[in-house]
């Protein structure tokens, strides 16, 4: 069936707001995104997406994985992938984008299809790791510095369970590195605007990770989905994603496929010991829940924190921010930090029920850091 005109132009708008507003540092997407907006048939191959991940994010990754795909075959590229920096291209963004891109989704729909239909956007990216570092040490001060058990809902390839194998070097406000020093050490560059975050030590003694479709660290095709969800002219970023996949690889952390991560968080939390501080993270998850499954979704984890002492740390979008805490975004982002900003709270347990507050805003991919916590 064919998509109604008025259902493609209703795609288009979040493309644009796209391109103006979270490719600052992606030239590249930021021209796709435009050319995309306005060539609403091209926007049809989004409707074999369930509705919550139709979004920009994961039509760019099918073109960016059919690309990597033909080059990993040894295929002739097409000339939309002159543009790429991932594949080699040098060409900037022109006037002959939009009919590269046309060609290539004429001659390449149905495997583009395939895709968005069966893969969603699950980077769970590392460069967020700049945040986690200090909300796991303030949840340590705030928890007596007992060790804490993290789960990682969402956790995609379960990347981010490895955080303190990571070294982030911050600069701005303060100058400094955290983590290990060696080389083959995922490094993450992170400008702090404002304060100085807490630096209190912390330990993780126990990991998990659960997700509905998780990545797996031999699958070669399904890691080079991750790749492609990375965006093509960040090359450090792709370098450390390598780095934190071959330090998974090594470490094994285990990593749950469930349709329902609550309950196994649930049985998770019900097995570990005495002595340690249990923290739910997600990430750039709640965006692909309904808002009814939002709402039992935000219920259930709230039950936990106040009954089984779970602390929950969200980094999320303002508006799921709002729906999960209460908390309105914290004003005065100064102008110069463009982009739709990730919001890091924490839920815990309180005496009259779960308490909430705001600790961070941040660049989505951990670029820049404003610590808001007192």
């Amino acid at each position: 069936m064919t998509p109604a005109p008025d259902s493609l132009a209703r795609l288009a708008a979040p493309f644009d707001a796209f391109a103006r507003q979270d490719c600052s540092t992606e030239p590249l997407y930021a021209a796709l995104a435009l050319a995309l907006a306005a060539r609403p048939p091209l926007l049809g191959l989004l409707q074999a997406a369930p509705p919550t991940q139709r979004r920009p994010t994961l039509l760019l990754a099918a073109l960016h994985d059919r690309l990597l795909a033909l080059a990993e075959a040894g295929a002739p590229l097409p000339p939309l992938a002159a543009y790429y920096p991932s594949l080699g291209g040098v060409r900037p963004p022109d006037s002959s984008l939009g009919v590269a891109l046309e060609a290539f989704v004429a001659e390449h729909g149905g495997a583009l299809r395939e895709t968005i239909a069966t893969q969603r956007t699950q980077t769970n990216e590392i460069g967020r790791s700049a945040v986690l570092w200090p909300a796991l040490a303030e949840i340590s001060r705030r928890h007596g510095g007992r060790p804490l058990a993290l789960f990682d809902f969402g956790c995609s390839a379960g990347l981010n369970l490895s955080v303190d194998g990571f070294q982030v070097a911050y600069s701005g406000a303060a100058t400094l590195a955290v983590g290990p020093g060696a080389p083959a050490a995922p490094r993450v560059a992170c400008r702090l605007v404002g304060g100085v975050p807490p630096w209190t030590p912390w330990t993780i003694a126990h990991r998990q990770g659960v997700d509905l479709a998780p990545i797996d660290l031999d699958d070669t095709g399904a890691l080079r989905w991750l790749r492609a969800c990375l965006w093509p002219s960040e090359h450090e970023r792709a370098t450390r994603f390598e780095q934190a996949v071959a330090l998974a690889r090594a470490a094994r952390h285990p990593v749950v496929r469930s349709d329902d991560g609550i309950s196994v968080l649930a049985r998770w939390l019900s097995h570990l010991p005495a002595g340690v501080t249990p923290v739910m993270f997600n990430s750039w998850v709640l965006a692909y829940f309904t808002g009814d499954e939002l709402a039992r979704h935000t219920e259930r984890v709230l039950a936990l924190v106040q009954d089984h002492g779970l602390v929950w740390l969200s980094a999320e979008d303002e508006t799921r921010l709002a729906a999960t805490s209460g908390l309105a975004a914290a004003p005065g982002l100064s102008a110069h930090e463009p982009g739709t900003p990730t919001y890091w709270s924490l839920s815990e347990p309180g005496r009259d029920g779960p308490a909430h507050s705001l600790l961070a805003r941040s660049h989505p991919h951990g670029v820049w850091l404003e610590w808001l916590a007192g």
